[in-house]
């Protein structure tokens, strides 16, 4: 069964679209869930809308109020909200192309994959796939996604097209006001290059798969003994020896404190025995 889309549309470049279908690239159905209980009854709780007056009340009954002054509200439904027509709301409108370098990672946002919608799209979208393939190059467009016009950055992506959901400058705060305390200085050479080394020995290829969630694990192996129960039983996490300062614990990192082998002892070779006094020798043989 195929994936269940999460938007469809087009993707536009200029005077060139075709259909397509937008699906969430990550999951998180692995993950633990837990509901919200009494303490004592242990009976599931139940969250419903409720309104000072009237008391409990129907999510269909609720509508979408703007506080434009305290307590003065503007009412909205979803007629007003059908009301607004712009071409991204149907459509990934593709505005320009730069180098993905250009593109900061702080930006970056929400994963997902878009692929051609049928048979007919599919070699529009090929062609511009391709292209931006051979030009190395990041689409930047904008769509309307989750009820907002976002920002998006379309990228090669095996044999489809990778969108990231971007963050609008405004949502991104400066780094200078976080790092104004951080001195300048160039910091000791002799520890900048074992730092330097500990880098070259501990780099490798990416692989996400290597790591794993260990809290998350904890929290299965406690469910699953609270399912049997049983009281949970967690290992600590190991204690680390204290660290006497930085240029000792880089030094430890790249293990040039190591306590050098303990050489075995030589075997020596059995000694003769050592002559007698020719007087002795001829005394045993008389």
């Amino acid at each position: 069964m195929a994936p269940r889309s999460t938007w469809k549309g087009h993707l536009k470049l200029s005077l060139v679209s075709c259909p397509v279908r937008l699906y969430n690239a990550t999951t998180r159905s692995e993950q633990v869930s837990f509901n919200l209980l009494h303490k004592d009854t242990h009976n599931r709780i139940q969250m419903k809308p409720h309104d000072p007056e009237l008391g409990p009340v129907e999510r269909s009954d609720l509508v979408k109020g703007y506080q434009y002054e305290k307590d003065q509200y503007v009412v909205f439904t979803d007629e007003d909200f059908d009301k607004i027509q712009i071409e991204t709301n149907k459509a990934i409108v593709i505005e320009k192309f730069v180098d993905a370098a250009e593109v900061d990672q702080i930006y970056y946002e929400s994963p997902y994959y878009l692929a051609p919608d049928g048979a007919v799209a599919e070699e529009t979208f090929r062609v511009v796939q391709h292209a931006m393939r051979e030009k190395k190059k990041v689409a930047l467009s904008r769509g309307v996604l989750s009820s907002r016009e976002r920002l998006i950055a379309l990228a090669v992506r095996d044999k489809g097209l990778l969108v990231m959901t971007l963050r609008n400058a405004d949502e991104v705060r400066d780094a200078e006001q976080f790092f104004t305390d951080i001195e300048e200085d160039k910091p000791d050479q002799e520890m900048l290059d074992l730092a330097s080394a500990l880098i070259e020995q501990k780099s490798a290829r990416f692989d996400p798969s290597e790591f794993k969630d260990r809290y998350h694990d904890a929290v299965v192996e406690m469910v699953k003994a609270k399912v049997k129960g049983q009281e949970p039983v967690l290992a600590k996490a190991p204690e680390r020896g204290k660290v006497i300062n930085l240029m000792d614990a880089l030094r430890r990192s790249l293990g040039e404190d190591k306590p050098p082998a303990k050489s075995k002892p030589r075997k020596t070779a059995a000694k003769a025995p050592a002559a007698e006094p020719k007087g002795k020798r001829q005394a045993k043989s008389a």
